[in-house]
């Protein structure tokens, strides 16, 4: 595959965590008035705070009133999920545990401590590195770029499979795309029992769309030159593909 494929550079803890807050259109509220649900009602700070913007009658805003210390606890939580359909579509959670405040009527959440959980298992945050962070660049636009690459490019993604390690694809019934960052472009791999997932790195980060359409026609160039995995073209024989 060449030296190209040699980059293994994935975001780090505190940038992954700001994406999937970035990203995230609802999120999950533990406090001392219950837990509460919203959708669409939080924006991000830069400083990494979480502001919530909730109804006059909710059961949070009532506990921010009227707590003795002006400033309850909570636990805010946040799904990060795959924007294409496949299995296990939640990528990752995000847990802010930290302190609310009552400012201009919504609520102004400051964490204190900050937990990701992945795959590979769950990390602590440190606060300030969360605060400091910043998105991926291409996080708020990730589930339209993967749902169009999926609906409309699946030949593409299917040629990109000839990067993968012949292993990864033993068994394969499908292959969706299941993430993109500035780093690269992660596939899942499904079989009959079970799944996995792997990454084709960029050759260079790219920090805009016009910068991750050319390292996709790199990674497309790249497989083209490479023959058909014999798993796939099993797949495609049977007429699984």
């Amino acid at each position: 595959m060449g030296d190209s494929h040699t980059r293994t550079a994935t975001p780090g803890a505190a940038e992954q965590a700001r994406s999937v807050l970035a990203a995230a259109w609802s999120c999950a509220v533990t406090a001392e008035g219950g837990r509460e649900e919203f959708v669409g009602a939080h924006t991000v700070a830069d400083d990494g705070r979480v502001l919530l913007h909730v109804p006059e009658d909710s059961a949070l805003l009532a506990a921010a009133v009227c707590a003795p210390r002006g400033e309850p606890s909570g636990v805010l939580e946040f799904a990060d999920v795959a924007p294409v359909p496949v299995r296990s579509r939640i990528r990752a959670r995000l847990w802010l545990a930290g302190w609310f405040a009552v400012t201009d009527g919504h609520l102004a959440f400051r964490p204190t401590r900050v937990v990701l959980r992945r795959p590979s298992g769950a990390v602590v945050v440190d606060v300030e590195e969360f605060a400091a962070a910043a998105p991926d660049p291409l996080a708020l636009a990730e589930a339209r770029l993967l749902t169009h690459l999926a609906d409309c490019h699946d030949d593409a993604v299917q040629r990109l499979t000839r990067l993968v390690d012949p292993d990864s694809l033993h068994g394969a019934v499908r292959v969706r795309p299941l993430a993109v960052d500035r780093h690269g472009l992660t596939l899942r791999v499904e079989r009959v029992r079970d799944h996995g997932d792997v990454r084709l790195p960029f050759h260079a980060p790219a920090d805009e769309i016009a910068q991750l359409t050319e390292r996709v026609h790199v990674l497309l160039a790249q497989a083209g030159a490479v023959s058909c995995p014999r798993a796939l073209q099993r797949q495609r024989t049977d007429g699984d593909g």
